[in-house]
């Protein structure tokens, strides 16, 4: 196939991505706003419950979890609940994780604790939890008892593991930890970052569609490897993206003492002298980090090549989901929604935001 050939190929490849992407994401925000109830505690609850999730976020986790669905041979109708579902929890978890890191922005905005106070933001991710967890419930009537059980489990999983692996994080943070391995890290984002990013909605979306729970390790699999490279570009972005393209402030994760790939790189390779400045900056509270010193950061992340590591390491996984799909997810019967599962492995590692 001819260099033009291919692009033509990559082109309608990506276009046909981003319209199943739209129109998954479109589906799941009517959803929850028709979730959302519409009453006298609007102004101080209801409404501000709706801001995260009406920004201009891309939509892949309910995404994954409707396709599952349909490639599996299930129908969107079925599904668009649990979606909905898990979109919640996701938003939940983003302010409550703002809060932590005491992040500025979110999707090109002001962080919900910004804006309405550290309490009050709080209280609206408690009541999207509660939200979410009785639209779980609401499968009980459309999917009958044992299958929405089944669903309410593996939910409960995906919260556990997420705030296990958000522990691991904020530990390390605290201890302000120079001695992590790349796999330290793997173990901690799919814990904190896989689960709920992939892992779950595609299990969910299988599960939904009849197939049964000891038939889903592939998509355990499978999650993983897109779940971790899309954490990895995530990192990269939060370095070198245009922060008003990317949504969120860059060089947060160095200004919050996060523990990446690229500061695992950078506290191995880097001369005494460096290390040292580095671990100090790490240890020092983030209202006291200085521009210049994510700047510092930032420049010897480049020097030593920490930025091209991790990159290397998002391809890696990408070309391994690519080989779980093609071994273990051969089964799943040519369609639309198979080919977007697919085209997700590109999307998670190559994103330019």
């Amino acid at each position: 196939m001819s260099r033009h050939a291919r692009a033509r190929g990559n082109s309608a490849s990506t276009e046909h991505f981003f319209e199943m992407l739209a129109f998954y994401r479109d589906r799941v925000r009517e959803r929850i706003c028709e979730l959302v109830p519409r009453q006298r505690y609007r102004r101080i609850l209801y409404g501000p419950m709706l801001e995260y999730p009406l920004r201009d976020g891309k939509g892949f986790r309910p995404a994954l979890c409707l396709a599952a669905c349909q490639a599996c041979g299930g129908r969107i109708e079925e599904a668009l609940d649990t979606a909905a579902a898990l979109e919640l929890f996701h938003n939940a978890f983003l302010i409550h994780d703002d809060i932590e890191d005491a992040s500025e922005s979110r999707r090109g905005e002001p962080t919900l604790h910004a804006k309405y106070g550290v309490a009050i933001a709080t209280n609206v991710g408690d009541g999207l939890n509660m939200l979410a967890l009785r639209t779980m419930l609401g499968n009980t009537r459309t999917l009958g008892l044992e299958r929405a059980l089944t669903l309410i489990f593996e939910v409960e999983r995906m919260a556990r593991e997420s705030t296990e692996g958000q522990a691991i994080e904020l530990d390390w943070v605290r201890h302000n930890r120079g001695d992590l391995s790349v796999t330290d890290y793997l173990r901690m984002i799919r814990k904190k970052t896989c689960w709920y990013t992939c892992m779950a909605p595609l299990r969910c979306g299988a599960l939904i569609a009849g197939v049964r729970p000891r038939e889903l390790a592939p998509f355990t699999v499978f999650g993983f490897k897109i779940g971790a490279g899309f954490q990895i570009q995530d990192d990269i972005l939060n370095l070198t993206a245009e922060e008003a393209l990317y949504g969120k402030e860059i060089g947060g994760d160095i200004a919050e003492g996060k523990r990446t790939l690229m500061v695992l790189h950078l506290l191995r390779q880097a001369a005494r002298d460096d290390r040292e400045r580095v671990l100090a900056l790490y240890a020092t509270e983030r209202a006291a980090k200085t521009e210049d010193d994510v700047t510092f950061v930032l420049d010897r992340m480049r020097r030593y090549g920490s930025i091209d590591y991790a990159a290397g390491i998002a391809r890696r996984m990408a070309l391994s989901a690519q080989r779980v799909f093609d071994e273990r997810l051969a089964w799943l019967p040519p369609s639309p929604y198979r080919r977007f599962l697919q085209e997700m492995i590109l999307y998670m590692i190559e994103r330019p935001l």
